[in-house]
């Protein structure tokens, strides 16, 4: 566009591709709204892809008194499970007790148990959990998820991988979800409704010109260009203070606690599908989680990251406080070369002056701010799981900056590729498996995880694996990185193994560079052999 030129006018431009922003995006263009988004970096790119992987209430938040924030999350957990039986599911945690457990703990429960009940100073006394689990089953309206059951551990499949003094444990139910391809279908679906979604694409600045939001754009490549929006809406996630110091460059007092938490990956430590919920001395809690079939997952940290600009690693302290919190409670210990890989995000915490990390608010508090003119709406904190309420939350903030818009519409519309029942998934790979009767079990199970009833269309008209042209690795074929490439966004090889799958445990460090140079070479744009 050449400077003579008006910029385009929208009514919402939002920062930060996370799963706040892609979130937004598809609520708002939805109900009518004009929108552009911009993410510098791949969606899903921080916070977003480093998460638990869990659509959870949050059961240890309920020591801190949330209840707002835990019900909100139990009443979504089933809401979004019903629009995405592809990339969310049910999972079972077991959470084991021991009557002698001691920790320190700093929440408003401890406190008052130790002054109204002193002599249980440093435990969590069962009827205490069994108190929190009661709540937990009722505070959402659970309707599709199994309630809290008992479990001896003796002689059970549960208790074969814990230490003989665990002999009891309560068993709740929770979700699952591929976290990045959460956000990359929330991108897919607000771009086929009309939104711009722009990724690897800075925002330079945004000043306020005449009433309005004047942004300054700067894709990877290309020229800069300019849009003007109505409303701005800063998601930028860890960045989203930077984005009000610095681009926005608007004095207020609200800030972001910068907390990082870390997660490894061992191999499979147990054979049931089940995962753990293990207490800690320190008060904290981590989970054991059965990943990608051969591994599994164990976090989360909280440490408070000082720099935003510094990149959040699992450190090799981080790394030992996991093995030995879990360690505590296997029968074999695990040990730090056991890890086969390690990640950590931060998570960009509303500051209320907690005094930690672990106790720091996880709810969402999003402020309007007009000091400039044209209105910013700054979104802080929030959970992966309360991310559709977040939006709609978000929009009833903007909506007096507008003409009457549509009502909120997200809730039980399924994603892309989401268009079946939630206890549809065998039946959906049944379908694939006789209508593409090359897949193994382990490649068709991959593909309805990912991409769920779109598996058809990815596979297109092959008869052999042959037909998908070149293999990867890992039963990544040429078919699928055009689709990946064509439709949601990948431009690098780490956007696809490990954020639009997780594809880099399997493929080989050479396989993961030859995909690059391939994806360099014959992924500039659109396949004709394979159109999508």
């Amino acid at each position: 566009m050449s400077q003579s030129e008006t910029p385009e006018i929208v009514d919402l431009f939002i920062i930060g591709g996370g799963i706040n922003g892609c979130g937004i995006a598809r609520d708002a263009v939805g109900r009518g709204y004009s929108v552009q988004l911009a993410e510098m970096n791949d969606l899903a790119s921080a916070t977003s892809s480093a998460s638990t992987k869990l659509f959870h209430g949050g059961l240890r938040y309920l020591e801190y008194w949330e209840i707002r924030l835990v019900r909100e999350a139990l009443i979504e957990r089933e809401t979004l499970l019903r629009a995405m039986p592809h990339i969310s599911w049910p999972m079972r945690f077991v959470l084991p007790y021991h009557k002698d457990m001691r920790f320190e703990g700093d929440t408003p429960t401890s406190k008052l148990l130790s002054i109204v009940m002193p002599w249980m100073k440093g435990r969590r006394p069962a009827w205490l959990i069994r108190l929190g689990l009661f709540m937990y089953d009722n505070l959402g309206g659970r309707q599709i998820l199994k309630g809290t059951t008992s479990l001896q551990l003796h002689g059970t499949p549960e208790g074969a991988p814990l230490q003989e003094q665990f002999e009891k444990a309560y068993e709740y139910s929770d979700c699952w979800i591929e976290d990045s391809r959460l956000v990359v279908l929330n991108a897919r679906d607000a771009e086929a409704r009309g939104a711009q979604i722009n990724t690897r694409t800075k925002v330079v600045s945004a000043e306020q010109v005449d009433g309005q939001w004047q942004i300054t754009l700067e894709p990877s490549t290309g020229p800069q260009r300019t849009v003007r929006a109505r409303v701005l809406i800063n998601a930028g996630g860890p960045w989203v203070e930077d984005v009000i110091r610095n681009t926005v460059r608007i004095n207020t007092t609200e800030g972001v606690r910068l907390v990082r938490g870390s997660h490894i990956v061992t191999r499979k430590l147990y054979e049931h599908d089940k995962c753990y919920f293990f207490q800690g001395e320190d008060g904290r809690i981590i989970f054991t989680i059965p990943y990608e079939t051969d591994f599994t997952l164990i976090g989360t940290t909280d440490a408070d990251h000082a720099d935003v600009r510094e990149k959040p690693v699992c450190t090799p302290e981080e790394q030992s406080y996991l093995v030995n919190f879990a360690s505590k409670y296997l029968k074999t210990p695990i040990t730090t070369d056991d890890i086969v890989w390690t990640y950590s995000g931060v998570r960009p915490l509303y500051n209320d002056g907690a005094s930690s990390a672990t106790a720091a608010t996880r709810d969402y508090i999003l402020k309007v701010d007009q000091s400039a003119g044209a209105p910013v709406l700054n979104v802080f904190g929030g959970k992966i799981t309360t991310y559709r309420r977040l939006a709609e939350t978000a929009l009833e903030k903007i909506e007096p900056f507008f003409a009457k818009r549509n009502k909120p519409w997200t809730a039980g519309v399924p994603l892309p590729g989401g268009d079946f029942p939630v206890d549809g998934v065998q039946a959906l790979k049944d379908q694939l498996r006789k209508a593409y009767p090359f897949l193994t079990a382990r490649w068709e199970d991959r593909l309805v995880k990912a991409y769920g009833n779109d598996a058809f269309e990815v596979l297109g008209d092959a008869e052999t694996a042959a037909d998908l042209g070149r293999d990867f690795g890992a039963t990544l074929t040429e078919r699928e990185v055009h689709w990946l490439v064509n439709k949601e966004f990948a431009c690098t090889a780490n956007d696809i193994v490990w954020r639009r799958s997780k594809l880099g445990l399997r493929l080989s460090a050479q396989e993961i560079a030859e995909l690059d140079a391939w994806l360099a070479e014959n992924a500039a744009a659109p396949s004709q052999k394979y159109a999508v």
